[in-house]
């Protein structure tokens, strides 16, 4: 068996976390009280708290963008990867970075997104073809 992360970090309103994770990201919705709920967010459980989400910044590069650190994420197949891409394109989503490609035709080659939830919390998806790129040097 696969080890599943946990991680909490702060949300926040509740009931628009619950929606976005819920049905945008088509996360299955966990145990919950007033003050937090936990997700199974593709098979790791994030749980999200009221409070004052984690600060960012735009020190990371990927590609030619500057994106949000820290940030959490997830890898995916690329069917996975690809029906969620379309889903948030069709609700219009405002990427950081938008569906795109990275180190095409090379070892690690990999799809990618980079958008936030409603607290500004950066989460980026990638998908791989084969798995065996995932630490691929």
């Amino acid at each position: 068996m696969r080890s599943v992360f946990h991680l909490a970090y702060n949300v926040t309103d509740l009931k628009k976390s619950r929606e976005f994770y819920g049905n945008v990201l088509g996360c299955t919705e966990g145990r919950s009280t007033d003050n937090w709920v936990d997700f199974d967010f593709f098979g790791h459980q994030i749980s999200l708290h009221l409070g004052t989400p984690f600060q960012t910044e735009n020190t990371g590069m990927v590609g030619d963008h500057m994106v949000p650190m820290p940030h959490l994420g997830v890898v995916l197949d690329m069917d996975k990867w690809q029906a969620l891409a379309d889903r948030l394109i069709a609700l219009n989503m405002d990427f950081i970075v938008k569906p795109s490609v990275r180190f095409a035709g090379e070892p690690g080659e990999q799809s990618t997104m980079f958008f936030t939830d409603p607290s500004g919390n950066p989460i980026e998806l990638k998908g791989f073809a084969n798995f065996d790129g995932v630490f691929a040097q």
